[in-house]
Formats: structure tokens, C-alpha cells, sequence
């Protein structure tokens, strides 16, 4: 459950193709806090490198992305806030946080408010969906250090589909594999309330009900797939590819109609702290360059999409 709403952000963000105007012209602005205390805007830069930690906000029980094993932080994320923690030569301090209801919840709770009891800011955090409009509504946040492409794909029992093709092409589609058509008649699983769900819901109709099966969790959704209780899941690609194992195969087909089918991945820090935005910015961007991100989704037998930045 912790996990459910993480892009939900995006509906809005995201819904509106674009239009030639100014940017953030037309669109209102979330809260802006006056006379903030200090304990509630975070650390500056030298503060950081004086103290010799940074705190980093990553999202619990959230593979490959962040969780815990025995107490050690593992995931593509955690990789990401060593690298960040490193080149300002400090140690990576990690923050399990649940998501909320919507990722300017999550900004608000982590980056630039802190919870409403006990709650406090980190000085940095990750898996933040970057958009125009997005920065536009959250002035108190500054989004940044673009890291990662995600996208929507489908994965499939080849058992269920013995006539897809054993590789896909170019484009990451594999031919004769499900498309989202195949799920006005075949089962598919998806994640409840997520940006699948919804697609699928509102292009396929009341007719395709039946046959999308709703799961707490990406995880638990492709472990029905293994079971056999569903022929495909649809669901953000690295989720996907984690939980594909034997018998199962992953593809990326073309998804017209849905515009929020792929998306960019980056920080957030408290927009008193640009210096702060600017080194991971500068982290991440040397990182992409010399193949250290890409290798953090390679050790986990990830495909990586580098953003447009």
C-alpha cells in the first residue's frame, strides 16, 4: 500500500498536451510558506560537507528501486544517493519513506515542509516524476538531476502467448506478444489506482472489466503471473523486468493514446538550496556520462533508458 500513488502526480502533470504558451503561464502555483523556521528548510550545502552525512529521502519497500535487506539499503536509488554522496564527499545517510496520495504530498512531508507531527525535511530526494507543469504548481521544490527514463510495458507468460517471438525487436516490442487490445479478452494484472489501471480501464471499457485483475502491488501482480492466475501484467518496466524470472518475458510496445505511457526520473531538493540542486545535478550528469548510472540497472539485469536532459 505504501507504494500504490507514487505517479499519480503525472495525471495532472501530464494530462494537457502542449501548448505554445509562456512556461508556468496559467498555471497556480501550491502554497508557499512564509518566514519558514530554519529546522524546516534543511541544511545548507556546507552544512552538509561540515556535518559529513547527507539525508536522502527513497521510498520503502520499492525493489529494484529502494527497500531494505537485512538493514543494508539496496536498489537502483540507493546507488543513485551514493553517487550523489560521493561527489560532494560526504556519506549517504537513506530515509525510507512511504508515498502518499500524491507525489506533492510526498514533496511537501521530505522536502519542503516536513510531516505535520514529527515530521522533518531530507536534504534530498529521489524517484521525483520531472515535468514542466509539475515544477510550475510546487515553487517550494526545485526538481532536478534527471537519472532515469521509465516507461510502461507489458509482461507476459510465454506459456500463455507460445507464439510471440523470442526476441524483441528495435523498439522493445516483441511480435505477436499482447498489446493492450489482447485485454478485452485475455487476464491482465495491473497495480490498483495506478496509471495502468486507469488507461486500461478508461480505453478498453466496461466490457474488459472482468479481465483486469487489480493487485496491491506491481510484485504481487507479477507473482500471479507466475501462478498462473493472470496471462500479462502491465506496469513501469523496471518493476516488471525484476519480477520477470523463467517463463516470463517483458516488452515495450507502442501505446497510442497514452501520454503519460513514459516519464522522466530526478531529485527534488527545498528550493532554498539551489547550490545543493546544482551539485546533484552536476553527481548525477557525470554519472550518466561515465556509465555508472546505466551500471546500476545492469547489476540488477535492468534495461536503462538515459533521459533527455
Amino acid at each position: 500500500m505504501q507504494r500504490r500513488r507514487v505517479l499519480h502526480a503525472l495525471i495532472a502533470a501530464l494530462a494537457c498536451p502542449g501548448m505554445a504558451f509562456a512556461r508556468c503561464e496559467g498555471v497556480k502555483p501550491g502554497q508557499r510558506p512564509q518566514n519558514t523556521p530554519h529546522e524546516f528548510v534543511g541544511q545548507t550545502l556546507d552544512e552538509i560537507v561540515a556535518r559529513g552525512f547527507i539525508e536522502i529521502a527513497v521510498y520503502e519497500n520499492f525493489p529494484p528501486y529502494s527497500w531494505q535487506q537485512d538493514d543494508e539499503p539496496k536498489g537502483i536509488d540507493i546507488g543513485i544517493g551514493r553517487i550523489i554522496a560521493k561527489a560532494l564527499g560526504v556519506k549517504a545517510q537513506f530515509r525510507f519513506v512511504q508515498a502518499g496520495e500524491t507525489v506533492e504530498a510526498d514533496l511537501m512531508n521530505y522536502v519542503w515542509k516536513g510531516a505535520a507531527i514529527g515530521g522533518h525535511v531530507s536534504n534530498v530526494m529521489l524517484r521525483v516524476p520531472y515535468n514542466s507543469d509539475f515544477i510550475c504548481r510546487v515553487e517550494q521544490a526545485v526538481l532536478t538531476g534527471q537519472y532515469a527514463d521509465e516507461r510502461i510495458a507489458i509482461a507476459f507468460s510465454r506459456a500463455a502467448y507460445p507464439d510471440a517471438a523470442t526476441e524483441p525487436d528495435s523498439g522493445g516490442r516483441i511480435k505477436d506478444a499482447p498489446v493492450p487490445a489482447f485485454f478485452r479478452y485475455d487476464t491482465v494484472g495491473v497495480q490498483n489506482d495506478s496509471i495502468s489501471d486507469f488507461f486500461l480501464t478508461s480505453t478498453l471499457g466496461a466490457g474488459a472489466a472482468a479481465h483486469i485483475l487489480r493487485f496491491p502491488t506491481v510484485d504481487a501482480a507479477m507473482q500471479a503471473l507466475h501462478e498462473g492466475r493472470v496471462m500479462a501484467v502491465m506496469g513501469p518496466l523496471a518493476q516488471l523486468q525484476y519480477g520477470a524470472g523463467d517463463g516470463v518475458a517483458v516488452h515495450t510496445p507502442p501505446l497510442p493514446g497514452f501520454s503519460l505511457s513514459r516519464w522522466t526520473l530526478g531529485a527534488a531538493v527545498h528550493q532554498s538550496h539551489r547550490d545543493l540542486g546544482y551539485a546533484v545535478d552536476d553527481a548525477i550528469a557525470a554519472a550518466l556520462a561515465d556509465g555508472r548510472v546505466a551500471a546500476l540497472y545492469a547489476d540488477l539485469g535492468l534495461g536503462f533508458t538515459a533521459p533527455e536532459r
